[in-house]
């Protein structure tokens, strides 16, 4: 892989499948992929899952939104209490075999990458026009993230948890960590989505990205509340698409919500030699590449 370029964050959130992933069944549709060894420590756990030779289904037994809800608390609880996962954060992610509104239950989003459940997340780019092109504002992520602390990040970013809307969710975000009253908040336009499919340290990761552009005076400047962010930093999009391209400064998903403004925003061409590739790879078929491992099985 160019060690340089754009590409290669699309690539490096959508790897070549190198191991097993087994699927997960909720009423005979798929709602996650585990690695073989949860499934192994879920045989223990046969009061709330149904393992078979190349699938796991939870129990039959638990019908309804709220017992499986309270099946999987008690699981992620098992599970973490054995050090076997992290903690549970108190923010609860739909488990669903496709939009959020699909929802079969619910789970501790803790729980979410290890169970290989598709999360749901938003990301605003904060921009400025000035007379010599675009600024856009970037955050510095805080030393104690649990995931790449101190790498850059959107100037709003932040998980979607079930029971609360969009337009709530951005609001909330766009305040905790950019101090954006609601209505500047509202003023951010959904400009569409990325989705990549994963593999990461903690499990299988089919995410989707709704994406927001908010155009900001000259005068504004973001202000963190909730410790997330340790700083803020006003860039010309020359030096931002040169950070992405040369470096691994932002935290990985990041790189495709800014490849993304700048396919849409003109700065990326279609001469450009990784166009035509970026343009598709920005918005992969969920679970892309799992599917197989269905039909493999089932033939």
């Amino acid at each position: 892989m160019n060690k340089n370029g754009y590409l290669r964050h699309v690539l490096a959130c959508n790897p070549p499948l190198r191991e097993r992933f087994i699927p997960w069944y909720i009423e005979n549709q798929v709602v996650g992929w585990l690695r073989p060894w949860l499934v192994e420590k879920l045989a223990d756990r046969p009061d709330f899952f149904q393992i078979g030779q190349d699938r796991v289904c939870l129990h039959g037994r638990l019908k309804t939104f709220s017992t499986r809800t309270r099946a999987l608390d008690e699981v992620v609880s098992w599970l973490a209490d054995n050090q076997l996962i992290t903690p549970p954060m108190g923010e609860p992610y739909p488990v669903t075999p496709g939009g959020r509104d699909a929802a079969l239950c619910i789970m501790d989003r803790s729980a979410a990458a290890y169970f290989g459940v598709r999360a749901f997340g938003q990301h605003l780019n904060g921009f400025v026009r000035k007379e010599d092109g675009i600024y856009m504002w970037l955050g510095r992520r805080a030393q104690d993230r649990l995931i790449f602390p101190g790498h850059l990040d959107n100037m709003v970013a932040g998980g979607l948890p079930w029971g609360v809307s969009l337009e709530e969710n951005l609001r909330k975000e766009c305040a905790e960590e950019a101090g954006l009253t609601a209505e500047l908040a509202s003023q951010a336009v959904p400009v569409g989505l990325v989705s990549y499919n994963r593999v990461a340290e903690r499990g299988y990761r089919p995410d989707v990205l709704y994406c927001y552009d908010l155009e900001l005076s000259s005068d504004f400047r973001p202000q963190n509340t909730d410790g997330e962010v340790e700083s803020f930093s006003l860039l010309p999009l020359d030096e931002v698409a040169r950070l992405v391209r040369e470096t691994d400064e932002f935290k990985l998903n990041c790189n495709l919500v800014i490849i993304d403004f700048l396919l849409r925003h003109g700065y990326l061409q279609p001469q450009h030699d990784e166009y035509l590739e970026l343009a598709c790879g920005l918005r992969r078929p969920l679970n892309d590449g799992l599917a197989v491992q269905i039909r493999n099985t089932e033939t």
